[in-house]
């Protein structure tokens, strides 16, 4: 929103500089993006009368000119203007005269001619872009008077960027309301008055959607004359709040527009057929707007129309089949109406258009001053193009409307949320200057809201409205009150930060899906899973709530791949959602840590050996998440089949006898439907199961020496490594302080069906040197319960 200073001292005079106002509505709420001033900086220019002019005699296109400053002699001035004619008020930079950039004004020769001034254009004082023709002053304008003076050109315009719930300052009568309550000063509101009807003319309305459009307005006038020139006045206040001027009828609605904060729309009456309607559109509908764009409507468009069809976006653009003509038109439809804002807001978007009318309705209108603009509008009109009015034609749906709001404050709430107590007279005080009705109530106050503050609806409001006004920086400081105290700390909670932490350190990257996933996808992952589908999903393949991370890590691999990345490895740590009637709402939201690796299993280097990722390698990096538990051996990797992974390259992860996990390579089978160009790789984990840890204990290192024992055993090929050693560790006992798998082997010398495991064990004691013969025991026990319970038996 553009405004000018001088307009505003009109409506609520100040002592205050445009700095000081600028700085002073910005710590309001209502921020100020800058102020420049309105015209140039130029002095010495006064206005003039043509009293004679003449071809010159040497150029087509110069003129020779007289020029009465109000001294004693008149001034010879060559001009090149078009438009300079004998009677003509004109702006005159004298000699001696400073123009803007510096530009001092001498006398001189033109072709022959003297020249002992300068007729100027607008754009040559810097008061706007316009360089056709001189400017052309009225023809009362008093000869000899500066023109800085005569048009106020000592004045700043200041650009405030409002937020969206404060539409009411998007006219200068309520930015004038706003800095009225802030200087405690008088508001003196243009004055309208009632423009009675000279004809009884009326036309039909009829108003099809009253919810959408509550209130409509219409007047007929008559007989005027669209070829008046919108007086200077006008002009300069429309230039100064960023808008150019067209014709006399297009400014009047723009000066409304700017004065109230009103949108209104004038049709050429002799372009209607038939009643205008206000109604939704029909989908595939075209209107033709002003700008000659041609627009398919879409239904949920509200707009107006006669018996051909629409002729209007109500709120957002006229069209062009029913636009005033500056050369035609004598009669026009003038229309002024109150839209709700859902019914406006997002349509002009939705068609690539922005206009001063849409922002304004979008954000919400006054419902009580559509009177007031028809009204001000009827009477500029005929001042300034003549003719005469018919009655206002009136469709209200009052029950549409909206409603008064009445809101409670507090007088506790009111003081914890600010930080201070206020007196009951100045909240009584502000509440009232701000336009609202208050009744004190035993806890606080009671405020029933005007309606152009449609933004005031919920106590923290009125809170935020005696903050604002009393002033932000006159709240004192008071520096909070900390009371330092041990945040409660469990040692044994794993944070979830450390488990990232790890993970990045070993070449992961963190990724961030959403908790909506592809059914289609999830049912090849998880296809015996009875997902949660959305009623009304924001895409089809993002219908059902994740059961898994999978389908999010793995899309994220293809996205990768799809753009050159061979080596992707990713995790994540989220939620997923699983039916439960036990549960709150029969969802159970569960944590879980899920990644994936596909590509090489390091990047290219003349060191290392290129190969790609295999089983292990995930495996290595799981079993260091595990670690960090300090109780890695409550965890087991067990063989399982699962319906998305490789069967024979699979495992379920178990913690103290408990499935809480699994990790495999995805089965050949889904790669080309998942669309992944490499073999992956994935582990899932509830986190629930990794996040406690043991805590570290001191335990003395022994001074004994320790004694390593090799051990080479048969088995069958299905017998797991970690069963065989982890029966050697218990019945090794406290003497078995390390044992370790050095070698696998399959081949000749061993059976086929059977496998050589090499592991070592080392044995010590932290009170005494183990003995050579309990050394033999210990082993030989270790031997004897192998071959019990996996018929394994020594390697020759």
């Amino acid at each position: 929103m553009k405004f000018n200073k001088a307009w505003i001292d009109e409506l609520v005079p100040t002592s205050l500089s445009a700095e000081e106002l600028a700085a002073q509505i910005t710590m309001a709420g209502l921020e100020v993006d800058g102020i420049e001033p309105v015209a140039g900086t130029f002095n010495g220019v006064v206005i003039g009368e043509v009293v004679e002019c003449a071809q010159h005699p040497d150029a087509d296109k110069l003129r020779v000119t007289k020029v009465n400053v109000g001294e004693a002699e008149l001034l010879d001035i060559v001009c090149g203007a078009p438009n300079c004619r004998q009677g003509l008020r004109v702006a005159v930079a004298t000699v001696g005269a400073v123009l803007p950039g510096d530009f001092e004004i001498k006398k001189a020769k033109l072709r022959g001619m003297p020249s002992h001034g300068m007729l100027c254009s607008f754009s040559e004082l810097g008061i706007g872009s316009d360089h056709s023709g001189i400017i052309e002053l009225p023809a009362d304008a008093p000869i000899g008077t500066d023109l800085r003076e005569y048009l106020s050109l000592n004045d700043s315009c200041i650009e405030v960027d409002l937020t969206a719930n404060r539409a009411d300052c998007l006219g200068m009568l309520g930015l004038a309301r706003e800095i009225a309550v802030l200087n405690r000063c008088e508001l003196k509101e243009p004055e309208i008055k009632t423009v009675n009807a000279a004809l009884t003319d009326t036309y039909p309305i009829n108003v099809q959607a009253p919810a959408d459009c509550p209130r409509y307005l219409g007047r007929v006038l008559r007989g005027l004359n669209v070829k008046a020139d919108t007086p200077l006045w006008m002009q300069e206040r429309l230039r100064r709040c960023g808008l150019r001027s067209i014709d006399p009828i297009v400014d009047v609605t723009n000066y409304v527009l700017l004065e109230l904060g009103q949108p209104m729309h004038a049709f050429d009456l002799a372009k209607l057929q038939g009643a205008i309607q206000v109604r939704r559109a029909t989908a595939g509908e075209k209107l033709t707007l002003l700008d000659q764009t041609e627009v398919s409507l879409r239904d949920d468009t509200l707009i107006i129309a006669d018996d051909r069809g629409p002729i209007a976006m109500a709120g957002i653009f006229g069209g062009a089949d029913t636009g005033v003509d500056a050369e035609t038109t004598t009669d026009i439809m003038l229309e002024c109406a109150f839209f709700q804002p859902l019914s406006i807001t997002g349509r002009a978007r939705a068609y690539g258009l922005r206009t001063d009318s849409s922002h304004r309705f979008e954000r919400g209108v006054d419902s009580k001053v559509q009177y007031k603009a028809m009204e001000r509008a009827t009477a500029l009109l005929l001042d300034i193009c003549g003719g005469s009015c018919g009655p206002v034609i009136d469709q209200t749906a009052a029950e549409a409307l909206p409603a008064v709001k009445t809101v409670s404050l507090r007088r506790e709430k009111l003081t914890r949320l600010v930080g201070m107590a206020f007196d009951d007279a100045e909240v009584t005080d502000i509440l009232t200057r701000l336009g609202l009705v208050v009744t004190a109530t035993e806890a606080g106050w009671q405020a029933t809201v005007p309606s152009w503050r449609f933004d005031i609806a919920i106590e923290e409001d009125l809170v935020e409205e005696i903050a604002r006004i009393f002033g932000y920086d006159n709240i004192p400081n008071i520096a909070p009150e900390a009371h330092l105290t041990m945040s409660e700390h469990k040692e044994a909670e794993q944070p979830l930060k450390r488990l990232r932490d790890l993970l990045v350190d070993r070449g992961f990257q963190e990724a961030i899906t959403y908790s909506f996933v592809d059914p289609k996808v999830l049912s090849l992952l998880e296809p015996s899973a009875d997902p949660i589908v959305l009623p009304n999903p924001i895409a089809s393949d993002m219908s059902a709530m994740r059961v898994s991370l999978l389908p999010g890590l793995l899309g994220a691999v293809v996205y990768n791949q799809n753009r050159q990345q061979p080596r992707v490895r990713l995790f994540e740590s989220g939620l997923r959602f699983i039916r439960d009637a036990n549960a709150e709402n029969g969802i159970r939201q569960e944590e879980m840590l899920a990644g994936v690796i596909t590509g090489n299993a390091a990047d290219e280097n003349w060191t290392i050996p290129s190969r790609a990722v295999d089983f292990f390698d995930l495996k290595g990096d799981v079993e260091a998440l595990l670690e960090l538990t300090a109780n890695a051996d409550a965890y087991r990797f067990v063989r399982c089949e699962h319906p998305a992974l490789h069967p024979g390259q699979s495992a379920a992860i178990e913690f103290n006898g408990k499935s809480v996990g699994y990790i495999g390579v995805i089965h050949p089978s889904l790669e080309k439907k998942l669309g992944l160009k490499s073999k992956a790789i994935v582990f899932e984990l509830e986190l629930a199961a990794i996040l406690q840890r043991n805590i570290p204990l001191f335990a003395e290192v022994s001074k004994f020496p320790g004694n390593r024992r090799d051990l080479a055993i048969v088995v069958d090929q299905a017998i797991s490594a970690d069963d065989i050693l982890r029966l050697a560790r218990k019945v090794g006992g406290n003497q078995v302080v390390g044992i370790n798998l050095f070698d696998t082997y399959q081949g000749a010398g061993v059976p086929d069906g059977k496998k050589s495991l090499a592991f070592s064990m080392i044995l010590q004691n932290v009170e005494r040197t183990l003995e050579d013969k309990e050394i033999a025991e210990t082993m030989e026990q270790v031997v004897e319960a192998l071959r019990v319970e996996f018929n394994a038996t020594l390697r020759d």
